[in-house]
C-alpha cells in the first residue's frame, strides 16, 4: 500500500502545476522540509500559498528586471539563471527548471533558507510571520 502512495505522489509531483494545499504539504514533508532550517511545515505551506498559490508554473516579473520563478518564487538575480539578467545563480540552476521540477525547487529553497533564513521571502514576512498557521495543515493528517 505504501508503494502505491509513493507512486501516486511521484506522479502528482511530476505532472503538477497547481497543488492542492494538503497534497503540497505532503510533498514538502516527504522532501524533508518539516523543520528544515528551523522552519515548520506550516510556515513552508503558508509561504508558498502567498508566493504562488501552490502553482509550480508561477512567474512574476519584477521592476528591477529580475523574475521570480516557480512555487517558491525564486529570484533570477540571486538564485537561478534566466539568461536575461546577470545572476549570482546561488542554486546553480536554470530558472526554467524551477517551473517543472519540484525537487529542484525544494532544494533551492533549502539553500536559500540555509543562507538567509525564511525571512528572505517577503510573502512569509507579510502573511505568515507571527501568525497562527494551524489552518495550513488542518485536515491534512500530518
Amino acid at each position: 500500500m505504501r508503494s502505491v502512495f509513493v507512486f501516486l505522489l511521484l506522479i502528482t509531483v511530476a505532472s503538477a502545476q497547481v497543488f492542492e494545499q494538503c497534497a503540497w504539504a505532503r510533498v514538502l514533508k516527504a522532501n524533508g522540509m518539516d523543520g528544515y532550517g528551523g522552519v515548520s511545515l506550516a510556515n513552508w505551506v503558508c509561504l508558498t500559498k502567498h508566493e504562488s498559490n501552490y502553482n509550480t508554473k508561477a512567474k512574476n516579473r519584477n521592476t528591477n528586471g529580475s523574475t521570480d520563478f516557480g512555487i517558491f518564487q525564486i529570484n533570477s538575480r540571486w538564485w537561478c539563471n534566466d539568461r536575461i539578467i546577470h545572476s549570482a545563480n546561488g542554486c546553480n540552476i536554470d530558472c526554467n527548471v524551477l517551473l517543472t521540477d519540484v525537487t529542484s525547487a525544494i532544494n533551492c529553497a533549502k539553500r536559500i533558507v540555509t543562507q538567509q533564513g525564511i525571512a528572505a521571502w517577503y510573502a512569509w514576512r507579510k502573511h505568515c510571520q507571527g501568525k497562527d498557521l494551524t489552518s495550513y495543515l488542518s485536515g491534512c493528517g500530518l
